[in-house]
């Protein structure tokens, strides 16, 4: 059921909003975006919004430091689609950097190399050259940068 049409009191909407960033790390946009759900107004959605911010329960460096290291770890993007998702959710340059800045090189390279070899045992009886298309075009995928993946394909899978 649509709560859309519904309008709440700027006290409540408040209240509700304070939940839902201390629950987790949000973007401005999605905080915004929950409050004119809820039928407030801009005056109020800015007012909301700043407080918001000057008390700490919104910061988007936060919010791209948690996703990055999240995604990378938990789903194992690649720094590509990390950086793709981020600017998708209006992330400021600085911000974007600051979050990449979570993912260890080391650590990358190490899960670069899980995912393929990972990958690799799934692709069944294919001819070699098939099978390393399909595994760099899955790494690629996953948001890994292509000359990367290449050289790791051919070394995990020689001719």
């Amino acid at each position: 059921m649509q709560r859309a049409n519904k309008k709440i009191s700027t006290d409540e909407a408040k209240q509700k909003i304070y939940r839902y960033c201390a629950y987790q790390e949000r973007t401005h946009q999605d905080v915004k975006n929950k409050l004119y759900e809820m039928g407030l107004r801009t005056d109020d959605v800015d007012a909301i919004l700043t407080n918001l911010i000057t008390e700490g329960y919104l910061n988007e460096e936060r919010f791209a430091k948690a996703f990055a290291g999240g995604k990378f770890r938990i789903k194992s993007w690649g720094r590509i689609k990390i950086i793709h998702e981020l600017e998708a959710r209006g992330l400021t340059k600085n911000c974007i950097q600051s979050g990449m800045k979570e993912i260890d090189d080391a650590d990358y390279l190490k899960t670069l190399k899980v995912v393929l070899i990972k990958k690799a045992s799934l692709i069944k009886g294919e001819d070699v050259f098939v099978k390393r298309d399909k595994l760099a075009a899955y790494a690629i995928q996953k948001g890994f940068e292509p000359e990367m993946v290449w050289l790791h394909v051919k070394e995990i899978m020689k001719d």
